[in-house]
């Protein structure tokens, strides 16, 4: 063993130690690994910084650059208010139609993402339905780490594939973006028929009740402890209408506010004025203390709904919320009233409450003269907020949440997507520069400003790409990598393909499942491959199910989707533990399945 493979494989123990033990950031960890490596003489300057330019992070940071299009232009949401439509009140079918749209959606983005997108709707379903949380977030968490499979841009491990293959084997032929998309599809369809088949088994029922939340912060509930609550009503054919809000005087004497309205068979209305008309079939969305909800309810014989059904998507939290704002010395609105103004048609936001020194005001807020310094309490969605936030009128005390929808840009955003696949597909273009080719058409094409761009993107995962895949070069460069093999085949004999494959499967699952899955992939392509020329096997295939097998977490909640819905479920360990078991063993024996029918083994 040599001085420089004793240097490497100490790096490799430090980078696992800093990774378990969570010392530092992972970005840093990949910064660290930058800088030891060539001073150790272990690497080049050049190839410790390559890692930047590697098409895995091109790759990635494109990507997240044409996510973060899509989100802008409402795409989520209109496909979320879709499944809102389909997916009835059968909990299996809700968790097959909530797991298959996630599982597809991170074939074209990251896992993480594609959960956290679906993760508010999957929650608003539960409440609607009462159907347990943790019965659904689980298996939508493990479908979004399986659909990662599907392609060659799904995951990080298969994003780095080619890149970390050709350290070992410079002259390997590349696997193509769909090279995976049968066994990934074989891994997701099994697991959706396990969770059809065991769900009620596997999946806990939790072990606390999801807090629906309210639509503003905690700090401004303690402030305004009666003003948090949105309900829903429905208002029956035979109410003695059409009555316009003036005529009702709801504010006056019951004290809440109506948010919203949505005629029967007409456009949802968000900012209702005094001379907006409610009809027989009407659904409303009112703002108020319960009590005085259930009175004005009862005076008009309106029905009070349990959850937001009709609005449970447009005014979820991600879309809309409570905010309170400061009339600024420079503002037009001093000296007039919100009613002289058309406050509501205008900003299109509803005023809740008015604040003046010790004084709050709900009733009659409308024709109160304002002055520099009230503050107004103010409901409405995140996309009005953006835009009134820049007008000199208002300062708002916390930061606005969401952003302007560009829902005319949705065209372009789904075309610079179909733009990428044309030319990875059509034209063979490096993934890279197709990527890269989509992200710049949603700047030019205005989806996305250049600095909107910048900040999508996760530079933190960027630094640790870069910084790893110089350790893989390291690992393979010193010898490390095919001294490792070698004990390998020896302890193991002689083993036929078959076998091989599957032991590399388990081990990298072993290993993915302790340690990032960017470091068992960094570090196992090289050795699995090493491992596979020495027992006459495809080394492609070995690294293929390096990459693949670098999804297999489902025992612990180790990976970032799994910890994503820990808390939101009511997840303990062991839930994982058992859920997760069979699952695992499901997991290899398919990808082996399918290896060997679609590759020969």
């Amino acid at each position: 063993m040599t001085l420089p493979i004793i240097l490497v494989l100490a790096v490799i123990v430090l980078a696992v130690l800093l990774f378990v033990s969570e010392w530092v950031r992972v970005d840093v960890i990949g910064i660290i690994m930058m800088t030891l490596l060539p001073l150790l003489g272990l690497i080049t300057p050049k190839e410790a910084i390559s890692g930047l330019s590697s098409n895995a992070v091109v790759a990635i940071i494109a990507l997240i650059i044409m996510a973060a299009g899509l989100e802008k232009t409402g795409a989520v949401n209109s496909l979320t208010m879709a499944l809102h439509k389909i997916a009835g009140r059968s909990e299996t079918r809700i968790m097959l139609l909530l797991s298959g749209t996630v599982a597809i959606i991170s074939a074209f983005m990251r896992s993480i993402g594609a959960a956290a997108w679906f993760m508010p709707t999957a929650k608003r379903i539960c409440r609607q339905t009462n159907i347990p949380v943790s019965r659904i977030l689980m298996p939508m968490g493990f479908s979004a780490i399986i659909g990662g499979c599907i392609t060659l841009i799904g995951s990080t491990p298969l994003l780095l594939l080619n890149d970390v293959m050709r350290i070992s084997a410079p002259e390997a032929e590349s696997f193509d973006l769909f090279a995976v998309t049968p066994i990934g599809l074989a891994l997701i369809g099994a697991a959706l028929l396990y969770f059809a088949l065991f769900g009620k088994i596997i999946f806990p029922v939790g072990h606390w009740k999801e807090n629906a939340g309210g639509p503003m912060s905690k700090t401004l509930q303690r402030s305004y402890r009666d003003i948090s609550t949105l309900f829903e009503l429905h208002i029956p054919q035979a109410f003695a209408g059409p009555k316009t809000l003036m005529d009702l005087e709801i504010r006056a004497y019951y004290f809440a506010t109506v948010v919203a309205i949505a005629p029967q068979g007409g456009t949802k209305n968000f900012a209702p004025g005094t001379d907006d008309v409610l009809r027989g079939g009407d659904t409303i969305v009112v703002e108020g203390t319960p009590e005085m909800v259930k009175k004005l309810a009862a005076a008009y014989k309106w029905e009070i709904k349990d959850n937001l059904t009709v609005f449970a998507e447009d005014l979820s939290p991600k879309n809309a919320g409570i905010m309170e704002a400061i009339i600024s010395p420079r503002s037009e609105m001093a000296r007039h009233t919100l009613h002289s103004i058309s406050f509501r048609q205008k900003f299109g936001v509803n005023p809740l409450a008015l604040c003046r020194g010790n004084k709050t005001f709900v009733g009659g807020i409308s024709d109160i003269l304002l002055q520099p310094g009230d503050t107004l309490l103010l409901q409405g969605r995140w996309e009005k907020f953006q835009i009134l936030k820049e007008k000199p009128d208002l300062i708002f005390t916390d930061e606005v949440q969401g952003h302007v929808l560009k829902t005319d840009k949705l065209q372009y955003a789904i075309g610079c997507m179909i733009l990428s696949l044309v030319l990875i597909l059509g034209f063979k273009v490096q993934l890279s520069i197709a990527l890269l080719t989509g992200a710049l058409g949603m700047i030019l094409s205005k989806v996305l400003s250049m600095d909107e761009a910048y900040e999508s993107v996760d530079w933190m995962t960027v630094f640790l790409l870069g910084g790893l895949i110089p350790l893989g070069i390291a690992f393979e460069k010193t010898g490390a990598a095919a001294m490792i093999a070698a004990l390998l085949m020896g302890a193991l004999g002689s083993v036929s393909p078959i076998i091989l494959l599957t032991m590399i499967g388990i081990i990298t699952s072993f290993f993915a499942l302790l340690i990032s899955n960017v470091v068992a992939t960094v570090l196992l392509v090289p050795l699995a491959m090493h491992v596979a020329v020495a027992a006459g096997t495809d080394p492609r295939l070995a690294a293929l199910v390096v990459a693949i097998a670098c999804s297999n977490t489902f025992l612990l909640p180790t990976h970032q989707v799994n910890a994503l819905v820990l808390q939101p479920g009511g997840y303990r360990v062991i839930d994982y533990f058992k859920a997760g078991s069979g699952l695992t063993i499901l997991y290899l024996a398919v990808m082996m399945a399918a290896l060997s029918l679609f590759y020969n083994i």
